[in-house]
Parts: structure tokens; sequence; C-alpha cells
């Protein structure tokens, strides 16, 4: 695939479909795969691709499950021969020493690749996520309009259930994972001459610095950060560990060069009568969607988590969950069923992280036994860990993207040659993504 532009692995699966966003908007065909492709089935299925992803579930395992489960990715991906390889991380870097360690990341993909430089891009203004001066701040939606906080002082991720942002300085926050010494390429260096940031990144080296965050304040930043990923990419197959904001500065650098067509447009979603979502995050976002669906046709359900992670019950509540689903499809309604509404269930706070992983692997078993008795062809899963377990229950081989909602969170279209869900409609929605009716977006479009 000496075609290919680069190559990118999610740390989760609604991370994964937001740079595939980014990547198909941008004018670069893409398809993000549930797990790593052979040559053989891209030459088949995908030979027109340029750009080629792995949606993963790295946010939720601990450092000894990466040290298992990403070598053998990184491995698969590097034998593609593209120049780029990214981990995407989500843009509020989420994660700490024991869950979802982006320095333990940084590590393994460094053993794979041997760079001389990985460069670290977290910034997506697009999303309203800024670095400044190393420091990560992030943009809510409010009653009197937008509001930007440091990531330390965000009123949902500074107090994430299991992995809470308590520093802002994303140096400091990976010395907890990493003993590498981190750099920063700040705003003020970026604003200077090309040779000024080049002379810069040599000085780091030198001092035995090999990873190095750089400062995103706007869309003019991206291009010099793109223009300068793509420089160190002409000298050795360069690793990156970031947000989105890595494929916008990308794409942003490739078509300044000519090497990609303008920006694709995308519609909006063709409307359908009826959808079936399956919620399991927990933040204020989601809760005001499902306060939304409840209001607009929408037969809201709660999940009971401990019938669903219990092998002993798991069968009898899906049949029963799915009957009562098919029943309020029958009368018209769409359905949202959810583990979580605003606040996660006791029991989830409570119990550790195979609980969780047990009680996505449910969800996505429900929404497959849903979806196949009942003809629907749209679906939704809100939540990222939740997105990340229930997918692969769906047995399907990639997504490509067919349309646009709220920025990161498209209509995808998913790809299962030969089986039931081939052609099937779905939305991963990251838990703090989207308006109020996002539901009702993804439903009527």
């Amino acid at each position: 695939m000496s075609d290919l532009l680069m190559t990118f692995y999610g740390d989760d699966f609604t991370g994964s479909t937001d740079a595939l966003e980014a990547l198909t908007l941008g004018g670069v065909p893409s398809v993000l795969f549930i797990r790593p492709p052979t040559r053989e089935e891209l030459a088949r299925d995908f030979s027109w691709t340029r750009a080629i992803g792995v949606a993963g579930s790295s946010r939720a395992m601990t450092p000894a499950q990466m040290d298992s489960a990403l070598p053998p990715v990184f491995r698969a991906l590097h034998e593609l021969g593209a120049p780029i390889c990214h981990y995407k991380v989500c843009s509020t870097f989420d994660s700490s020493p024991a869950v979802g360690s982006i320095g333990r990341a940084l590590e393994l993909g460094a053993a794979e690749f041997d760079p001389t430089l990985i460069p670290i891009v977290i910034g997506a203004p697009w999303l309203r996520r800024y670095v400044i001066f190393g420091n990560l701040f992030a943009g809510v939606s409010a009653e009197h309009g937008p509001i930007t906080y440091r990531l330390d002082r965000h009123p949902t991720m500074a107090h994430h259930p299991v992995t809470p942002m308590n520093e802002s300085d994303l140096r400091l926050h990976l010395a907890r994972q990493t003993d590498w010494p981190i750099g920063l390429i700040d705003l003020l260096l970026l604003d200077r001459p090309e040779d000024e940031i080049d002379d810069a990144v040599t000085a780091q080296l030198q001092a035995d610095v090999r990873a190095i965050l750089f400062d995103t304040l706007d869309s003019d930043h991206l291009l010099i950060i793109g223009r300068r990923l793509l420089r160190e990419a002409q000298k050795r197959p360069l690793f990156i560990v970031g947000s989105s904001g890595v494929e916008g500065a990308l794409v942003a650098a490739w078509q300044a060069a000519g090497a990609i067509e303008p920006n694709r447009s995308l519609a909006a979603p063709t409307p359908v009568d009826q959808i079936v979502v399956m919620a399991g995050s927990a933040s204020p976002a989601t809760a005001e969607q499902l306060d939304w669906a409840k209001a607009h046709n929408f037969a809201c359900m709660p999940l009971d988590a401990d019938l669903l992670v219990n092998p002993a019950t798991l069968d009898a509540a899906c049949e029963t969950y799915c009957r009562a689903a098919l029943e309020q499809l029958h009368q018209g309604l769409s359905v949202a069923f959810y583990s979580a509404w605003g606040r996660l269930p006791a029991q989830v706070l409570a119990s550790g992280p195979e609980y969780s992983r047990a009680l996505g692997v449910a969800q996505g078993r429900l929404l497959r036994m849903i979806l196949e008795r009942s003809g629907i062809r749209r679906a939704c899963i809100a939540g990222g860990d939740t997105s990340s377990r229930a997918v692969q229950q769906l047995g399907i081989t990639a997504l490509t993207v067919s349309a646009k909602l709220a920025p990161g969170s498209p209509l995808c279209r998913a790809h299962a040659p030969g089986r039931l869900f081939d052609g099937l409609e779905l939305v991963l929605k990251g838990g703090q993504v989207g308006s109020a009716d996002f539901f009702g977006q993804v439903r009527g479009g």
C-alpha cells in the first residue's frame, strides 16, 4: 500500500471515528477497521483508500494489557508502509498511570517505529480544544454561550469517574505515566519562521528530549505543525501521539502542498422513521440528550447493569429488553436504552474495569439482537468505552463516513461483506459530543 498517506490507531471507537471524519472531510479517502486489515483485504475491498485506521480500546486498558494488545497492532500498521502512524487519543487527554496510559502507548510506539522525534499534538480548535504554554483548555456549551475551561477546572473532565484530569499541564500529566522528558514548542515559537522552529526542535532533541508537545490555538498553528510533521516524515517513519488535531494539521499541510484535493462536503443524513440508541455515558451532555429524546418520541428504558454482567442472568435479561424494544418500535417510537443518566450507578462505580467491560459487551449483544429482529438499519451508541465494547459484538469489518452530524461523531456506513449488517448506518458518539437534540439529528437528519 505505497499510496497510503498515513495509518492510525484510536484508543477508543468514538475517537477513531473522529479521526476518520477529519480525514474524510479533508479530502483523504479513509477506512476505519475493527481489526488490522490484511494486504489482501485492502487490495480486494478498499484499494481506493489513502488512510487506514484501527479502532481500539486501549483507553480502558491497564499498562499490562496495553503491553499485550498494542505491539501487534503497531507492527501490522508499520508493515503497511505508510510514512506516518498516529496514536489517536481523546482531545481531553483523559488517561492515568493505571488506565489508558498515554505515556505507556508512547513508549510502545517508539519501540516499534524507532522515531527520532515523537510529536504530541492535542489542540483541535474546531472542537474547542486548545493547548497554550503546554496547558490544555476545553470549551463547553452553556446556557448563555460557550465557556472555555482549563482542563483541571473542566466541570466534567476534572471529575471523570475513571480518569479525573486534575493537571492541565500535559507535560506534568505525562510525567506520571512515563519517565521520558517531554519538550514543548509553544505558541510564541510557532509564530516564528520555520527554520527557527526546526532549530528549537533540534535543540530539544540534542538535550535528550524525544517527545515534544506542540501548542495549538488556531488553524494557522495547525498548518505550521502539519508542515513540520511532513518534514519529519520525509526522514523516516513518523509516530505521532495526539487528538484529531493531528489529522487537521496534516490535511492542512497536504492541501497546501497540493498532495490532496480540497475539503470534501458531506450532506446531512437522510431522515429515517426510527433508530435505536444504546447509551453508556454518564456525561451531562448525554443526559441532556436523553432528556430531549424522552420528550420527542423515544422510549427511554433503563438497563439493570447487574443483570447484564451476570452470565446466569444475561440471556434472560437481553431477551426481556429486546421484547420491550420491539414492542415500542411496533408502536412507532424510537428506542433508547441507557445504563447511566447523568451519573454512573453505584454498582458500576464500586466495581472494577471488568464489570464495565462486561456491561459494554452486553449492551452490544442487546443492540445486535434488537437490530436483527427489528430490521432497523440506523443506530447510535453513546459513550467512548461503551462504543469500543459494543461495536465488536456486531460482526462488522470496517466503517466509512457517509454523512455529517456533530463534529467528531459522523454517520458511518458499516462494511460487513456477505453479512447482515453490511450497510448498517451507525453513529458512535463521544459522551460530551453533540447538542441536546443530537439523537433527533441522527433520526431526522
